[in-house]
């Protein structure tokens, strides 16, 4: 069965966008929002709120 990366319905604090990706990559939520946390805030470079806003327009909504 091929996954498809949607947003999550269920498992979501703000749009779904990390319970998706954890599910599609078959870790868990909050593992996944950890290392998100961690990885913005070291990374100078490219904010992660700015990724997460991107992936929250273009990831659909489960069962959407």
């Amino acid at each position: 069965m091929n996954k498809v990366l949607r947003r999550s319905r269920d498992d979501q604090w703000v749009a779904g966008v990390m319970g998706g990706l954890a599910d599609y990559l078959g870790i868990g939520s909050g593992k996944l929002r950890l290392i998100f946390v961690i990885v913005s805030c070291i990374s100078a470079a490219f904010p992660g709120i700015f990724v997460y806003l991107i992936l929250w327009f273009l990831m659909p909504k489960q069962g959407a």
